[in-house]
């Protein structure tokens, strides 16, 4: 096959809604499944840029505006920062003092593309990622539904390496095109097929049979470098052919039905309360609905870039990542922290939502069967330690809530600062953090996956 002459039009019209575009080379540069009964394990993670508000405890503001909860274990108080989860206070685990090892010394705008794989993304360089914890889960449970996961982000797309604009990585590290439009992501989800479905599937499974076959002879041609290209390549030609042997099975499954009178389906985050609400509550659809039963929602990407900078609007402020610079001014601290109260008023208004929706097959309601994880790659000004999370949901698998788990204890450096400090990123660790992955180890096994271990997790963690 010469690969000049690759009819790539015709390939990429017959592939239609599952197109894809061939690599660059330089050798030539010049019935779906029925869904199990009993209690769905359903898993969603929630990402925040720009880390917490973290003043010292001598500064009169970290009675108030620190984020993490005063006490520990049963016995703490949530600060100003997090309050609006008191009513769902034993729904809810606080966790400190994890992290992943392999990036505590790089600087926290560089560090949501390893929130969920705990791979070694580096600060510059050479990037390679790894599979996310969504996506792992996702492999375990994806086949029952017609969605095997939702992946969103405020902003979209993919980003850059170390400028993720999605928490989602494949199995060979490769990053997952997160929605952002709320009315794509519904019809997505809830809209009816065309009537012409059939013929365009026909024409993808042809078209890659087509380019398998193509694809074998092409490689013997190829460099080394280039037949790398090619596997990566291929990789996704197998993921697409995946995806059009999963739709055919669902063809003929009806789309769930769903009311959203009650949403405005073209919001923008520059109304970013309604927007938020209603990314939330699509996740609450999907959930409901059974679409799906893994969902990742990028809140906003690191560094002020984006249309996500614009969520600190709806609390009055300009943009988001300025407050956290801005800490440094006085009422820093508590313009931070009432931005963060508003997340997790958001957050609470979600957790609260599937509470309170009976779960349609199985025990209690929908968050006893849903494990949710809202945090951080960053703490303190960019920290990349400690990082700040929230656990809820989950209690059918075991989950035990109520609590703030501080896993930094007394007397390490919890990475707050005053002014004319060195920033918090650039110190040393006074006390090194349990790694992260041991918290995803635990929550992969009570989620029904059978697993020994996760990125550089050591151990699982009894006291969750």
């Amino acid at each position: 096959m010469n690969l000049t002459t690759f009819d790539r039009r015709k390939f990429l019209r017959g592939l239609g809604g599952f197109a894809l575009a061939l690599p660059w080379f330089e050798s030539f540069a010049g019935d779906a499944y029925p869904a199990r009964h009993g209690n769905k394990k359903r898993f969603a993670t929630f990402y925040m840029p720009d880390g917490v508000p973290m003043p010292l405890k001598k500064d009169p503001a970290h009675e108030d505006w620190a984020w993490f909860p005063v006490g520990r274990g049963k016995d703490f108080r949530f600060t100003k920062c997090l309050n609006p989860l008191e009513p769902l206070r034993n729904d809810v685990t606080v966790l400190s003092g994890l992290s992943h090892p392999s990036v505590r010394n790089i600087h926290g705008h560089s560090n949501a593309d390893q929130f969920l794989t705990g791979a070694a993304t580096g600060g510059n360089g050479g990037y390679k990622n790894s599979i996310s914890l969504d996506q792992l889960y996702a492999e375990h449970v994806g086949e029952d539904t017609r969605f095997a996961s939702l992946v969103m982000s405020t902003d979209g797309g993919i980003g850059s390496p170390r400028g993720s604009q999605t928490l989602s990585f494949k199995r060979n590290g490769r990053p997952i095109p997160a929605e952002h439009r709320p009315k794509r992501i519904f019809d997505m989800l809830f809209a009816t097929s065309d009537k012409d479905a059939a013929r365009k599937l026909a024409i993808s499974k042809s078209a890659l049979d087509d380019l398998m076959e193509d694809a074998r002879s092409l490689r013997r041609r190829l460099s080394s470098a280039d037949q790398d290209r090619l596997d990566d390549y291929l990789q996704s030609v197998r993921d697409t052919e995946i995806k059009v042997e999963k739709a055919k099975r669902w063809l003929n499954i009806p789309f769930a039905k769903v009311n959203v009178e009650h949403l405005n389906l073209d919001v923008t985050p520059e109304d970013p309360r309604n927007f938020l609400q209603t990314m939330y509550e699509l996740i609450y659809l999907a959930f409901k609905t059974d679409s799906t039963r893994v969902a990742t929602y990028q809140l906003g990407r690191e560094n002020g870039i984006g249309i996500s900078d614009y969520l600190a609007r709806a609390v009055g402020f300009k943009l988001t990542h300025q407050l956290s610079h801005e800490t440094k001014e006085p009422g820093g601290w508590k313009n931070f922290g009432i931005y963060c109260n508003f997340l997790s008023e958001e957050f609470g208004r979600f957790v609260q939502r599937l509470k309170s929706t009976p779960e349609l097959e199985g025990d209690g309601n929908m968050l006893d069967n849903t494990l949710l994880l809202f945090g951080s790659a960053s703490s303190a000004f960019h920290l990349s330690r400690n990082y700040p999370l929230i656990l809820a949901g989950g209690k059918n698998m075991g989950f035990k809530h109520g609590q703030y788990l501080d896993y930094a204890g007394t007397g390490a450096y919890r990475g707050g600062w005053a002014p004319g400090d060195k920033e918090p990123w650039t110190l040393d660790a006074t006390k090194e953090d349990l790694p992260l992955s041991n918290l995803y180890l635990t929550m992969l096994q009570k989620l029904g996956v059978e697993s020994n271990h996760f990125a550089d997790s050591t151990n699982t963690l009894s006291e969750v």
